[in-house]
């Protein structure tokens, strides 16, 4: 990456912040979205986090890291792999760049294909692009429900303890 692209890349990911986010996903979406993690955790064992960034960090920008890299830092920084049965997953939209990425623990990754994980990038792509960010976000949550159901189902009168946070974390 030349430094005019690189210097690009730092204006499109330093502008906007807290702004570009509320204007994104609105208290009520957040809070719409929050209900839905919860509600999906009543079924299964695994753990659903949702992560939103205007911009990467500069530092970021800088050594020419991309989403994916952010989101698998992010996937520690929020604790995702730090479940009793490995099947956290992190939901990861980088606003400005456009970008989506799904982080799975390893519990989960064995039983989901690549193109599965793809398909479901996919669908939520259409949404983004369209404006529809709480409602690409909701999707995502509503599969990532239906692969935990499939592999980490609760059994009768078990309950999922939520080890982390079902409101969505933004930055």
């Amino acid at each position: 990456m030349g430094m005019l692209d690189r210097l690009g890349r730092m204006l499109r990911h330093g502008r906007g912040g807290e702004r570009e986010l509320r204007r994104a996903l609105d208290p009520e979406a957040l809070a719409r979205l929050q209900v839905a993690v919860a509600g999906s955790e009543q079924h299964h064992s695994g753990e659903i986090r949702i992560s939103v960034e205007a911009g990467l960090p500069l530092s970021y920008v800088w050594h020419d890291l991309t989403a994916r890299d952010r989101a698998i830092t992010l996937f520690g920084k929020l604790r995702v792999w730090d479940t009793e049965h490995n099947n956290g997953v992190l939901i990861y939209l980088l606003l400005a760049e456009h970008a989506i990425e799904i982080v799975a623990d390893r519990g989960l990754v064995r039983h989901v294909s690549p193109a599965q994980w793809d398909t479901l990038v996919a669908g939520m792509r259409d949404n983004f692009r369209a404006g529809r960010f709480q409602e690409g976000l909701a999707q995502a949550v509503d599969a990532v429900d239906g692969l935990l159901r499939r592999h980490f189902p609760l059994q009768p009168g078990q309950t999922n303890p939520n080890e982390l946070p079902d409101a969505a974390d933004l930055r």
